[in-house]
């Protein structure tokens, strides 16, 4: 007995060769970036822009930065941003996210959200202050916002895609990183959880390494990954491109995948 699931249609499209890849799947539709006028979120949003999607990009304090970033966006590809200025552990702030998409002519169809702190503190200076204001920056406020954006996306009838951003720490032991690797390992576990919550949206996670803009950016101008090439374990250090990319695949409206985390580190936590 055949499948009552089974496409024979699509079958035989296939049988002859003919696969559907479309080109340009965003276009049109809203998207939300949180953080994205930093060093790896610009160059999510300007690849975004680029495909023609509707952009809602969140910054939490540098308005000059973000600014320029909407004006090299609207010169280059003719899109206007959406801004929202804010915290996002404030009700308010994640709130503004939804009233934008809307304001664009929504549905939300899908949100990355890059917001965080480096969260680099001393280990001798290390106490329950710096470990909860890491936590808050780096767990709490992105899940709170991935839960309104997702539960916002999960009652549309198209349903949507949530990105999270973590870190190869997430996933490797590094020295001197205990306040910044655990939340965002946790992260990484609750996209997995998110990902069983919901029916009609995909949530995953992208897990940059030693990257030459964004937060890693200071430790990798100052020599700290150097080793890492010198010993042939990475080819080069990351780069922003490197991250929007892999942030789009998860985007693509027919994406086939969810609950994972995607690590982007040229190699670095497997051969350091």
């Amino acid at each position: 007995m055949a499948s009552p699931y089974w496409d024979e249609k699509q079958a035989e499209r296939y049988r002859a060769f003919r696969f559907e890849l479309a080109e340009r799947t965003l276009a049109g539709r809203v998207l939300a970036v949180a953080g994205g006028s930093g060093g790896l979120g610009a160059a999510t949003v300007w690849l975004l822009a680029r495909e023609g999607a509707r952009l809602v990009v969140g910054y939490r304090a540098n308005r000059a930065r973000a600014e320029a970033l909407r004006r090299a966006v609207a010169e280059q590809f003719g899109q206007t941003l959406s801004l929202v200025e804010g915290d996002i552990s404030l009700p308010a702030v994640r709130r503004a996210f939804l009233d934008a998409a809307v304001a664009l002519g929504g549905p939300l169809a899908a949100a990355v959200i890059l917001a965080g702190e480096p969260a680099r503190v001393k280990w001798e200076a290390l106490d329950a202050a710096a470990l909860e204001s890491s936590l808050r920056a780096n767990y709490v406020a992105p899940i709170l916002l991935a839960k309104e954006l997702g539960s916002a996306m999960e009652q549309s009838s198209a349903g949507g895609s949530i990105v999270l951003l973590a870190s190869m720490q997430a996933v490797a032991a590094f020295e001197s990183s205990l306040n910044y690797a655990a939340p965002k390992a946790a992260l990484a576990q609750a996209a997995r959880i998110l990902a069983r919550q919901w029916k009609r949206v995909r949530v995953n996670v992208v897990a940059p390494g030693a990257t030459v803009a964004g937060m890693a950016e200071p430790s990798v101008s100052a020599g700290k990954y150097d080793p890492h090439i010198a010993s042939g374990a990475i080819a080069r250090f990351g780069r922003p491109e490197d991250i929007a990319r892999a942030v789009r695949f998860f985007l693509e409206p027919d994406n086939y995948t969810t609950g994972q985390v995607l690590v982007v580190d040229g190699g670095l936590t497997l051969r350091r």
